[in-house]
């Protein structure tokens, strides 16, 4: 019950921070170029410093076969979630499988690991959100396109959440300690992870009229998948791996449980999609998931 009121907690404080990128696009003291910029910065310079400094941490075996047990239990969610979304969703349907499949694990589910499960929580997540972006360029380009030549190597290559996974895994398994002058840049920018991103977050929602957000069935149905069907039917899977990996576990499932991930709106813009049928189901199921992730984590206490 108590990691379910601080999650309540942490998720407020984060729907604060949306207000305020919210009211800042409203009264026009932020513009969408602007917000296009934040969004490159978190992407390019924040988040990757998110993940790196998660794995500033002295190594261990036991540390070691947690990793491992993420990456397998990530793996296996983000596979899972893949095909519920082809599942729920017909193939003319690609943003809803496509949103139904990839969760917000960078903005929303770094920040709330972070805020809910302390910073070396990060460390069993990083996995989840470098997994994540390798199957958007993959699977969910294709998707959304059909388009198998639109698939780029280089791109996921140079995907900075994949390279500052990679580095974090380097700076994990060798026995140095990253140097102080840089130590502190990474933690400090690390700490704009989550009011960064929230205020980001609050401009996608202030594009949108309540009144679209609220009446659209199909974000509905994409919303109740994503936030319930998915989180749901991962915690039957994380039944099958060891009590001892509780933490592991726990954080894992906090950011296949987030809501519809902002790069569907992003991605439907570049592919000439649906991009305001995107949006929506961004801000739908971002909305709700302030009642759905306490939800899925209060089951997950009871069943886990």
């Amino acid at each position: 019950m108590e990691i379910v009121l601080l999650l309540l907690r942490q998720i407020t404080i984060m729907f604060i921070y949306m207000a305020i990128g919210f009211v800042l696009f409203k009264k026009k003291i932020i513009s969408l170029q602007g917000c296009a910029d934040l969004g490159r910065m978190l992407l390019y310079v924040v988040m990757p410093c998110a993940i790196i400094r998660s794995y500033l941490t002295d190594y261990s075996r036991e540390k070691l076969g947690a990793l491992a047990v993420s990456f397998v239990l990530a793996l296996l969610s983000l596979i899972l979630a893949i095909l519920l979304g082809r599942v729920f969703f017909h193939g003319d349907q690609p943003l809803e499988r496509f949103s139904a499949a990839f969760s917000n694990a960078g903005f929303i589910g770094i920040p709330l690991v972070q805020m809910t499960l302390g910073e070396d929580a990060v460390f069993y997540i990083a996995a989840f959100v470098a997994l994540l972006n390798i199957l958007q360029w993959t699977y969910g380009v294709l998707t959304i396109t059909g388009d198998r030549s639109v698939i780029s190597v280089k791109k996921i290559l140079s995907n900075p959440v994949v390279i500052s996974f990679a580095a974090g895994i380097i700076l994990f398994l060798l026995p140095v300690s990253m140097p102080a002058i840089l130590n502190g840049p990474v933690q400090a920018i690390a700490g704009m992870n989550a009011p960064l991103a929230m205020i980001v977050l609050g401009i996608y929602l202030a594009q949108v009229p309540p009144a679209s957000i609220f009446t659209d069935r199909l974000s509905y149905k994409v919303a109740a998948v994503r936030l319930l069907v998915i989180p749901a039917l991962t915690i039957a899977l994380m039944k099958l791996f060891p009590a001892q990996y509780s933490a592991v576990k726990l954080a894992v499932l906090i950011v296949a449980a987030t809501p519809v991930g902002s790069n569907v709106a992003i991605f439907a813009q570049l592919y000439d999609r649906d991009y305001a049928q995107a949006v929506r189901e961004v801000c739908l199921s971002t909305v709700l998931c302030i009642a759905s992730i306490p939800l899925v984590v209060g089951a997950a206490n009871l069943f886990l």
